[in-house]
């Protein structure tokens, strides 16, 4: 059984664990995926296979994660891409901790020094395009 991609996803917010995050990382980079290959994916001390199913049956029920069904197997791949589940933490940022003004953001970081003069430079020419 293939459940149907959610285009619309976005329509509600995502709110993930940590866990839940590290997981679709996982996801994100094998695009699509068994438990198996998902623990074989996370560092040591590699947690239970039903600790990492549970997670994927979270991220199911959240509309994050869909799957394929072969029998009593299932392989998961992600239906929220990494670029929108990015955009929507970014502006969850921008909101909660500067008013969600974009120029507030790049002021804080280029006063805190974490953008250099080059990456100004690199963000300008990515808009003029």
């Amino acid at each position: 059984m293939l459940q149907n991609r959610n285009t619309d996803v976005f329509m509600n917010q995502i709110e993930l664990t940590k866990a839940e995050e590290q997981i679709m990382h996982i996801l994100w980079k094998l695009e699509r995926a068994f438990v198996k290959d998902v623990i074989k994916e996370l560092s040591n001390p590699k947690p239970a296979y039903s600790t990492v199913s549970t997670i994927i049956r979270i991220l199911v029920d959240k509309k994050a994660v869909s799957y394929k069904a072969y029998g009593k197997t299932h392989e998961y791949f992600p239906i929220i891409s990494k670029e929108d589940y990015s955009k929507q933490q970014m502006g969850e940022v921008m909101n909660k901790l500067f008013d969600g003004s974009p120029q507030k953001m790049l002021s804080f970081l280029v006063k805190k020094e974490e953008l250099s003069i080059q990456d100004l430079d690199d963000i300008m020419r990515t808009l003029k395009k």
